[in-house]
Parts: C-alpha cells; sequence; structure tokens
C-alpha cells in the first residue's frame, strides 16, 4: 500500500480489510454499526465519504482503533533505533553502561536493557515493586547475579530468571555484557 495517498484515498481499502480479517458480509457490518449495507459498499469502493459519525460507527461496528484507520503511517513498517540513537546512561552502577532498548512507553512494565559491565564492574538494584522479574542473558563474558540471598555464577550463553522486588545485584570480575528483561507485575 502506498503511505503518500491521502487519508481517504486509504480509508476504503482499510474498512474493507478490516472487515475481511474478521470474517463479516457487509450485511453483518451494517446490522452492527446501524449503517445501511449500500452505504458500507459504496464506502468501501471509494464511491462515497462517510461522515466523521459514520466512520466511528464503522470502527465500533468492525473493533478497530478509529485514529489508527486514519493514520497515513499505519502500513506495514519497521520501526528502527539505530545503534548511534539508543538511550544510555552509565551513572546507575559501578563501571556499567546500560543501553536502553524498550521505548519509553514500557518503562515501569516491561523493559529491556543491554548492559556492558568493565572488569570489576557492578549494577546493585534496590527492590523494584511488589512481584517484579527479571531475566538475565549473559552475551559475554561471566557474571554473578545475587538476588536477596540467592546467589548464581553465569556464564556465556547462561540466562537467569530471578526476584526483582527484593534487593539484587549483577556483578562482572571480568569485561561481561549481558542482555537483561525487567517484567514489573
Amino acid at each position: 500500500m502506498d503511505n503518500d495517498l491521502p487519508i481517504l484515498d486509504l480509508l476504503p481499502a482499510r474498512l474493507r480489510e478490516a472487515r475481511r480479517s474478521q470474517g463479516l458480509s457487509l450485511d453483518a457490518v451494517a446490522k452492527l454499526s446501524g449503517v445501511s449495507k449500500s452505504m458500507v459498499s459504496q464506502i468501501e469502493r471509494g464511491e462515497s465519504s462517510p461522515t466523521i459519525a459514520t466512520l466511528w460507527n464503522l470502527t465500533r461496528a468492525l473493533q478497530v482503533d478509529f485514529a489508527g484507520l486514519l493514520d497515513a503511517d499505519a502500513g506495514d513498517k519497521v520501526d528502527v533505533l539505530r545503534a548511534s540513537d539508543v538511550p544510555s546512561f552509565d551513572n546507575m552502577g559501578q563501571g556499567c553502561l546500560i543501553r536502553i532498548l524498550s521505548p519509553p512507553e514500557e518503562a515501569g512494565g516491561h523493559e529491556v536493557y543491554d548492559i556492558s559491565f568493565e572488569a570489576g564492574g557492578s549494577l546493585k538494584s534496590q527492590p523494584h515493586a511488589r512481584g517484579a522479574t527479571e531475566q538475565l542473558t549473559v552475551l559475554e563474558g561471566d557474571v554473578r547475579v545475587t538476588s536477596g540471598s540467592a546467589c548464581n555464577d553465569l556464564a556465556q550463553g547462561d540466562t537467569a530468571r530471578y526476584a526483582a522486588d527484593v534487593a539484587h545485584a549483577i556483578e562482572a570480575t571480568k569485561p561481561a555484557r549481558v542482555f537483561l528483561i525487567v517484567k514489573n507485575a
């Protein structure tokens, strides 16, 4: 689909795709939306431009996002965050660089980090929200993971899952790199 087309040129195909993806007939959409079958057909063929009220009724009937339906960039796409643009900070631990891979809107929910440790580097964390967990995979080197009173040594390729609602830490005696997923409850 060409994303350079005006929104009204994209609308008929998007409505038709939404209807077909749910396996609904024109008649079914008409009954669900209160818009006549002939009007739904004309809109899908691009022969009629719907009013906002008609469009709203159709999106409710089809259970599609009104704004997303009108978004000219809603087609297939791949969002890319170039390495040079990845937010990072190095003042959260000792001898470690933390790169934030998850989108900002997921902060506090499902966070993804790429952490590089210098020899002797560590990241010591206070308890997160109750029920929070972390999953760490060692990409390079070796690390020690501590969660509460539990402690485990991990080598390259190892993965650990542990409680993050207690004091916890990641420590490296030599240079290491880990992939960390934080899941808050």
